[in-house]
């Protein structure tokens, strides 16, 4: 198949042999079938996605593919915006914030219907679909029992099993990580007894039918009043035994011992970012069918191998001597939520947050959306896009830390193809060099404000992108990538310097903006979104700047553009306590709209951004102290995720387990409360409804309690926010990442490290801070000390705990 072709093969086969044993550190398991979407085991390879339900009376497997989109590209800039941009601003200046607010929403949003307010699946916007559903419809639909489903996040592997008229059945699933493909493999005790329908299930915009004993589906989405994006799929039908016949749009399996169904699927979309490609996807499927010779088993053997080259570079383990109980995953959650112990569960959440980015994001395609690549609707919940203010952001803040740099490349590209339709929004808008993007993109690269005042003008998501260029360059120190990439950080920058004024003090401000999502209470009692200078956004200038001046002393170049940063860096609004002793928001004091709001974005300093650190800034830290907790513990999915990293950072473990136990309180009735944000039964995050930035914060906010990198200094921090509860009293993890391109593999006992081993990637001096009671360099150290080690590549550092 060609690169841009996406296999799906399901393999039903009938065997009695029996799921493997596994343990609850690694797999997810049911006792019944799943009911619902948030019950389906998720398997993925980065651009094909399924959702195994694993019912044995009528299977669903819910097909995607990263790719399919309706909508098309949209010129939604309006392009005399600028013409009122000193209006706004002076507005501003002079405290008119509701007159702002008011002209901003007429001259200053974007042209057109903009995301459809998050319903565009007919609209030019788009939105990420379903591609089909495969259904598998067997003829026995008597009583089943000894029924389980497990997902095996170490291999990769959907296992189901169950048992009817005393015939014992298998059903196991992958996706092909080396074929790009699925198998599904089902075997039974009683030889010809698979009798089943196969069809897919497409409920718009597409047709299916039977061509040549194939299953075919064809159709093109919608774009506005335009078609758009056209796809296409195939299923061979290849039998061991039986009879394959015609039933309408179904096809038939009779008597068969074995069966496998190879599923082809692709799309027209090209991910250079050029739009789409003018080829017929059907044409290009029956061009590229080959006959598969190799076995199922060889299959799994190196699917299981090309996944685990991603799975295994970081791994957290169990230490149990005696495993967990093997309960049902959603029972565990129960238990959890209602105070019982489960040291294994926050190990399996880590790791199975590191399997859906490996199964989610692949370099050279599109980054992981709302959802990862998985999603049953036509219309997906926002449309599935990238909320640039944070969502997709998130979904990428486990990349780094937990070795799957690499499979940041789609983030990186996406930031990259963004700057031609930023730099046109930045001068339709602003007036001003540089590339902008505002709250929402998609495939199609929008890069205008969102069609509302009080949430669209945020004007820091490409920015904080761009700062992910950074980062990765923190952790890789890979020169060749931040001489690629500077363009991008220093275009995100220049728009910001650009955009700065004056405020009454003489301080540079961004303006208009938002503080995303959220509004303020002035004291005559207007809420209000649109205003100069959020917290955030000042957060953002210091870091983009400080990034981009480095980079030019990284690489020789742009010395002018940086000493004039270096002037700019200076005059920014600086973070500001308010008289609560909490971190203000806004550049005045103002009440909160919502004292509880879900976004906590004035903390950005704190994390992702570093210049707030309890050893650095204090006072800074005491504040954002006192800001989480006037907010409170409750909040969306990804919400307490963020918490999660926000206590760690603060070094108040406890306090992150809290949230994390929160971010795991078991969610049945999808309910829409966003105060009540928690986890399905497959762990999939609550946002409500499903929204997988959760997952990915809530990995990101468990590697941030066990080790931490950040600062001017980069110091490397091991356990520096462990609980104190007995389920963390003891573990072990192996490949974490430090910035500096350290990889650190800690075992701890007792609450305290016991061997710490360090194994730098490039030569250089790296900082530690050796914790008390640990011995380095045949030095044992009877308190904590930050030490300079001169690290040598690929030359372990071993720091032990000796008695």
């Amino acid at each position: 198949m060609k690169k841009n072709a996406l296999i799906l093969v399901v393999i039903a086969l009938c065997s009695c042999s029996r799921t493997k044993e596994i343990t609850n550190d690694i797999c997810l398991r049911f006792d019944a079938p799943a009911t619902v979407f948030t019950e389906s085991l998720p398997l993925g390879n980065g651009r094909l996605g399924a959702m195994v339900f694993g019912n044995p009376d009528n299977e669903t497997i819910v097909l995607n593919e990263i790719s399919l989109w309706s909508g098309e590209y949209q010129d939604a800039d309006r392009e005399d915006a600028h013409l009122y941009l000193k209006e706004i601003r002076d507005l501003l200046l002079a405290k008119k914030n509701k007159e702002a607010q008011s002209l901003l929403q007429k001259t200053f949003i974007c042209k057109g219907s903009g995301s459809d307010h998050g319903s565009s699946a007919r609209g030019r916007y788009g939105c990420f679909q379903i591609l089909s559903e495969l259904n598998i419809d067997w003829d026995d639909k008597s009583e089943f029992k000894n029924y389980q489903r497990i997902l095996n996040i170490e291999d990769a592997v959907a296992d189901v099993s169950w048992s009817k008229n005393d015939v014992d059945c298998q059903m196991k699933v992958i996706t092909d990580f080396d074929k790009d493909r699925i198998h599904v493999k089902i075997k039974s005790s009683k030889p010809k007894s698979i009798n089943l329908k196969i069809s897919f299930n497409r409920k718009e915009n597409a047709t299916s039918y039977i061509k040549d004993n194939r299953l075919v589906l064809e159709g093109q989405l919608l774009a506005g009043e335009n078609k758009g994006m056209k796809f296409a799929a195939l299923a061979d039908i290849i039998l061991n035994g039986g009879e394959l016949a015609e039933e309408q749009s179904k096809l038939k399996v009779n008597n068969a011992s074995e069966m496998e169904i190879v599923v082809y699927a692709m799309t027209n979309f090209d991910y250079d970012y050029k739009g789409l490609k003018d080829i017929d996807p059907l044409a290009e499927l029956l061009k590229n069918d080959v006959p598969d010779k190799r076995s199922f088993d060889k299959d799994v053997k190196i699917h299981s191998k090309r996944f685990g080259e991603y799975f295994n570079r970081c791994r957290w383990y169990s230490t149990l001597d005696n495993k967990e109980e093997k309960i049902a995953t959603n029972d565990r959650l129960i238990k959890y939520a209602e105070g019982g112990k489960d040291p294994e569960l926050p190990i399996l959440y880590f790791n199975f947050g590191r399997y859906l980015l490996i199964s989610s994001s692949r370099p050279g395609l599109l980054p992981a959306n709302l959802q990862g690549l998985w999603a049953h609707e036509y219309q997906t919940p926002w449309n599935g896009d990238y909320h640039l203010n944070i969502n997709i952001q998130m979904n990428y803040w486990l990349a780094e830390i937990t070795n799957l740099s690499d499979l940041a490349e789609p983030l990186h590209r996406f930031a990259e193809a963004l700057q031609d339709n930023g730099q046109k929004t930045a001068q339709a808008y602003y007036n001003a060099p540089g590339w902008v993007a505002h709250v929402i993109s998609n495939p199609w690269l929008f890069t205008s404000p969102g069609e509302r005042a009080d949430w669209g003008s945020t004007i820091t998501g490409g920015a904080w992108l761009a700062s992910h260029l950074w980062e990765h360059y923190r952790f890789t120190r890979d020169v060749a990538f931040l001489e690629r990439y500077y363009p991008v950080i220093r275009g995100a920058t220049e728009f910001l310097n650009a955009i700065l004024i004056e405020d009454e003090y003489g301080r540079l401000v961004t303006a208009p903006s938002n503080s995303p999502e959220h509004a303020y209470k002035t004291a005559d009692g207007f809420a209000g979104s649109t205003c100069m200078g959020p917290t955030i956004d000042m957060q953002i200038c210091r870091q983009l700047m400080y990034a981009t001046i480095k980079s030019s002393e990284i690489l020789g170049i742009d010395n002018d553009f940086a000493e004039t940063l270096k002037k700019s860096v200076t005059r920014l609004a600086p973070n500001q306590i308010g008289a609560n002793g909490d971190l203000n928001e806004w550049l005045e004091d103002w009440k909160d709209s919502d004292p509880h709001h879900r976004h906590v974005s004035h903390l950005y300093g704190l994390h992702p951004y570093d210049e707030i650190t309890p050893e650095g800034s204090p006072e800074l830290a005491d504040a954002c102290r006192k800001t989480l907790e006037l907010r409170g513990d409750d909040g969306t999915g990804w919400s307490k995720a963020w918490k999660i990293n926000f206590w760690a950072r603060l070094h108040d473990g406890d306090h992150a387990l809290i949230l994390f136990k929160g971010l795991l309180s078991p969610e049945y009735n999808h309910n829409t409360d966003y105060r009540r944000g928690g986890s399905y039964s497959n762990l999939f995050c609550s946002h409500p409804p499903f929204q997988i930035d959760g997952n990915f914060g809530g990995t990101s906010g468990l590697t941030e309690m066990l080790l931490q990198s950040h600062g001017a200094d980069e110091v490397i921090r091991f356990l520096p926010a462990l609980p104190t509860d007995s389920d963390w009293a003891q573990g072990e993890i192996r490949g974490l990442m430090a910035r500096g391109n350290v990889s650190v593999d800690l075992k701890w006992n007792d609450h305290q490290p016991d061997e710490i081993i360090l194994l730098p990637n490039t030569t250089g001096e790296i900082k530690a801070l050796i914790p008390e009671g640990m011995t380095f360099n045949a030095k044992k150290f009877d308190k904590a000390e930050i030490v300079s080690i001169d690290a040598v590549a690929n030359k372990k550092i071993v720091i032990k705990r000796k008695i």
